[in-house]
């Protein structure tokens, strides 16, 4: 089983301070796009080894809209090829890669609007489709689009407004149980293929050959020399090489009980006034929650560490969801917020001047002075092929000797082997998949499926795993990155004192 726990961490900064010989590969990030790089370099056979400056996930990876999504947005916009790469992306998470880990998300466009924006949005949908149907992925995968009876809205979205109602047009997509785990079930694959993930790691003084590498947790710092070096980083890459440039995008989700949608069992999709490829999305999500976004605004300045939604980014949301609702909803109802910063390419002279809407969400790998290889911009879905490009580039540069890419083909822990369990928790399930029983099997504190408290369905068991297997070190780490209890204020402070006193028993005797 791949491990990685406090243990393992200084074994490989260790390992890593007292090597004579070069790596083949350092990946500096730890976001999808970095493990997943680390993934791909180390299924090549390549010596690769993975620093980053805070936690799995502790950046842009974390705040997505936990879509895994076919690309139907790029198709309006002419963006024919990433449409297709977006399609091809997830018919690969879905069928090999991570399938315990995404579902099928039907999405359902009320019709009680104007009949000729129906009508293009079905025509959308059909398009959708098509990519679907090129990409390989089956029906029984991800349903088509079918039309929907009035009946049929209401009994998916409870609230939606009646009044005018004609029934309403639906698609499918696909949806991450979460976007953190995804990240920790990549790094945690690419550990059982000889990479060495170090979190709490701070890479300076980084060119082509290699970097400082300081442990935050303890200040000791070493150098590691590497034939190549992968900067995935996101927004954060001009910091490691500054011949970079990257136009920040933030995008800001709201967070509701799911009982302020009518516990909804589809997302609840909304065209934005005035354009034909933006939708706002009130999406059912794990805890009992509904996740409502997304915005796309520029965000000048400096990077931090969590963004934070503007008053006019939550009008927005709230008065686009409002437009279909029975009820209005109010900040009242909002329990928790979240926003991300995308890494975007700016598709014109670069200036930044243009609109968003002009900014590629393309992905673009270069190379500085012969062997810093720096891939930028993209997206959650595409990360495979995005580590894929920027591997290849590094053999190329790097004259490396590793195997062809395999990772279309390579299923994530957890992934092989899933069965229903009446014994488990489903919740548990979701989040594991096959590595369910062995969550509960490892733990040795009492009461291993009792819920961290009450009305969160995260259980001990899930708190000791995080410690002992995903790499989490603290509480911290475990209540906003394993587990996202930590998305609304609430949750967070009912689960911190029992969390708390789990990695006080459990973290100073990790195997």
């Amino acid at each position: 089983m791949a491990v990685l726990s406090g243990v393992t961490r200084r074994a490989d900064l260790e390992e890593l301070a007292e090597r004579t010989q070069p790596l083949d590969v350092l990946v500096i990030g730890g976001g999808i796009t970095g493990v997943g790089v680390a993934l791909d370099a180390a299924t090549r056979g390549l010596q690769v080894a993975l620093v980053e400056a805070g936690d799995l996930a502790s950046g842009t990876s974390r705040w997505s809209s936990k879509l895994v999504h076919g690309g139907l947005r790029y198709l309006a916009t002419g963006q024919l090829s990433i449409a297709h790469e977006s399609a091809v992306e997830r018919h690969h998470l879905m069928t090999v890669i991570a399938p315990h880990l995404i579902r099928p998300l039907r999405q359902v466009v009320p019709e009680n609007g104007p009949r000729v924006r129906s009508s293009l949005i079905r025509a959308g949908f059909r398009a959708g489709d098509m990519l679907r149907r090129n990409a390989g992925t089956p029906s029984s995968v991800l349903p088509p689009p079918a039309p929907m009876s009035t009946m049929e809205v209401l009994g998916r979205c409870p609230t939606v407004r009646r009044t005018g109602l004609r029934g309403g047009i639906s698609s499918a997509d696909g949806q991450l149980v979460d976007d953190a785990r995804l990240v920790v079930a990549v790094a945690r694959t690419a550990v059982a293929f000889g990479a060495r993930i170090c979190t709490y790691t701070r890479a300076t003084a980084v060119d082509g050959s290699g970097a400082t590498l300081t442990d935050t947790r303890t200040g000791e710092s070493f150098t590691v020399a590497a034939r190549t070096v992968i900067n995935a980083t996101g927004v954060w890459a001009p910091d490691v090489d500054r011949t970079m440039s990257v136009r920040p995008s933030r995008g800001t989700h709201l967070v509701f009980d799911a009982a302020s949608f009518g516990k909804p069992s589809a997302a609840l999709t909304v065209p934005v006034d005035g354009s034909l490829s933006r939708f706002v999305f009130a999406l059912p999500a794990q805890l009992g929650r509904v996740y409502l976004g997304l915005t796309d605004v520029d965000a000048p300045g400096p990077i931090v560490d969590q963004p934070q939604p503007d008053d006019t980014e939550i009008d927005f949301l709230l008065d686009a969801i409002n437009s279909a609702l029975q009820r209005s909803l109010t900040r009242d109802d909002i329990i928790g917020t979240f926003a991300g910063l995308r890494p975007l390419i700016d598709a014109g002279d670069g200036d930044g001047g243009g609109a968003l809407a002009d900014v590629s969400r393309r992905h673009r790998v270069q190379v500085t002075d012969g062997s810093l290889v720096s891939v930028i911009g993209g997206k959650l879905t595409t990360y495979r092929r995005m580590a894929q490009d920027a591997v290849d580039t590094a053999v190329a540069v790097g004259e490396l000797r590793g195997g062809e890419c395999v990772t279309t083909t390579t299923p994530l822990v957890g992934a092989i082997g899933i069965r229903a369990d009446a014994e488990l928790p489903a919740s548990l399930v979701e989040r594991f998949g096959a590595e369910a029983p062995a969550v509960v099997g490892h733990a040795r504190l009492p009461r291993p499926l009792d819920p961290i408290a009450p009305g969160i369905d995260v259980t001990r068991a899930e708190v000791e795993f995080a410690l002992t297997h995903e790499g989490a070190l603290d509480v911290d780490d475990i209540i906003h990155r394993r587990t996202r209890i930590g998305l609304v204020d609430a949750d967070a402070k009912a689960a911190w004192g029992a969390v708390t006193e789990i990695v006080g028993e459990i973290a100073p005797t990790v195997p």
